[in-house]
This record gives structure tokens, C-alpha cells and sequence, in this order.
């Protein structure tokens, strides 16, 4: 599942094998900008913006989200191609090829930020702010825990894995209310503390245990032992989300 971890790596792959090429084939398969070709432009930078990823061609910038199930291959030819493709470069011997991308459009290079403005701090960004974070978490103090921790306006980067994950290690039941953290700083810590560790593999670990099998606390280990306690982990799929939780160890 892609979250502000896998994007950041992404770019920093992309970015390796596309930064300061010349591409020699641009095909877009979306058809509002299937006839952009930035062909015979440079790959000037390739960033990320919480779970968001441009690649600033010339005077463009391809803008895209891997929502829940997108990707970016990259590397020397042949890179797979299929019905999932949405987007082909190449420079050279090197191709990256954008599979199932929730979003891909072609932005103004000068203003494709602009997308992204309403974000809150990025949790692997220069603009990272631990206090604005705190703040924007605690402004709403009767909304639930996960829903603010999902919520990109307030700090950008977590995905349904880590906000669950960061639940458990807080010690509070993902439907407890804001107004429970009683340090909303350190919460908002442990989240980039969580991201920065895992942003150069792409297997996520928030145990500190990178063991197959190992590497999570309580998210999709629904029935199993709480690692801490043992206390059977329980689940709810009748939201937009699924959530686990121990029901010892979070109150």
C-alpha cells in the first residue's frame, strides 16, 4: 500500500536512473494528454510532496498519485508493459513505466505545486514542522485518532498502515478521540520517526524487527497474538478503512 514512505523512495528511484537524461520516447495513455510529448526534453528533478510525485520535464511537470494500487517500474529496457500502463519514458536504455496511477496529468512547471498547496507539513519534506503538525492535529480534539492521522491537510505522508500502526504504539484505540494524545508533538514525531526509517526499502517495518513476518505491530495481523501482550488483534472493515487494534495494550 503506498504511502508517503513508497512515494519518497519512488522519486529517489526515478530520480537516480531519469535525473539530468534527455528522454527519447514520452507516451502518455491518458486521454486528456495523450498528445503531450516531452520528447527530446531533460529530467530536470523528480520530487515528492507527501503522496504525491512530479517529474519536471522542460516546462512541465508530470503530476501523479498512486492512490491505493500504483506504481512506477524503472530500469534498463525491457520494463513490462500492459493494459495497466498509464504513462512510458525512456531515456536511453532506461525505461519507467507508470502502472495503474490514480492520478497522472501534465501540470505548468511554475505553478504544479499548487496541487499540493492545501497539504499539511510533509512528514519527508523540507517544510517538515513538528509544532504545525501538533497544532493541526489538535485543532479538531473530538474527531477520531485515525481519521485525523489519514487526513493530508494535517500532516502528509500516512496511509491506513502507519496510522494504524502509530494507534498501537500510542497506545490508544484508533476511534479514541483527538483530545485523548495527551502530546500531540510526540505522536506527530513518531510518525516521521516511522517514515524517515523506512523510506530507502521498499518492506515496511515498524518494529524494529525486519524478520519475514515480523515488521508490524497489529496492522493485517487480525486473530493473531498482540506482540506485546498477546492478546488476540481484533478489526473492523465496515469503514472506508480497515483498522486493527489490541484491545489490552489500547485504550
Amino acid at each position: 500500500m503506498p504511502e508517503g514512505d513508497t512515494v519518497w523512495h519512488t522519486a529517489a528511484t526515478l530520480r537516480q536512473h531519469l535525473g539530468g537524461q534527455t528522454l527519447t520516447r514520452c507516451d502518455i495513455r491518458v486521454p486528456q494528454f495523450a498528445t503531450v510529448d516531452l520528447t527530446g526534453h531533460v529530467v530536470d528533478e523528480v520530487l515528492s510532496r507527501g503522496k504525491h510525485l512530479f517529474i519536471r520535464v522542460g516546462r512541465a511537470s508530470i503530476h501523479s498519485h498512486l492512490k491505493m494500487d500504483g506504481s512506477w517500474r524503472v530500469g534498463n529496457r525491457p520494463v513490462r508493459v500492459d493494459h495497466r500502463t498509464r504513462i512510458i519514458l525512456e531515456a536511453g536504455p532506461v525505461r519507467a513505466v507508470g502502472i495503474d496511477l490514480g492520478v497522472l496529468e501534465v501540470l505548468d512547471r511554475d505553478h504544479d505545486t499548487d496541487v499540493v498547496a492545501h497539504l499539511g507539513p510533509d512528514l519527508l519534506g523540507q517544510d517538515w514542522d513538528p509544532q504545525v503538525a501538533a497544532a493541526n492535529l489538535a485543532a479538531r480534539p473530538d474527531r477520531p485518532i485515525a481519521e485525523a492521522l489519514l487526513d493530508q491537510r494535517v500532516l502528509a505522508g500516512i496511509g491506513n498502515v502507519y496510522c494504524n500502526e502509530l494507534c498501537f504504539v500510542s497506545g490508544h484505540l484508533p476511534t479514541a478521540h483527538v483530545s485523548a494524545v495527551t502530546d500531540p508533538r510526540r505522536l506527530v514525531s513518531r510518525a516521521r520517526d516511522m517514515l524517515w526509517a523506512n523510506r530507502l526499502r521498499w518492506n515496511r517495518c515498524t518494529t524494529g524487527d525486519t524478520r519475514p513476518g515480523r515488521q508490524l505491530w497489529v496492522y493485517g495481523r487480525a486473530g493473531q497474538g498482540c506482540r506485546r501482550c498477546g492478546t488476540r488483534i481484533e478489526s473492523d472493515d465496515t469503514g472506508e478503512r480497515v483498522t486493527y487494534w489490541c484491545p489490552a495494550c489500547q485504550r
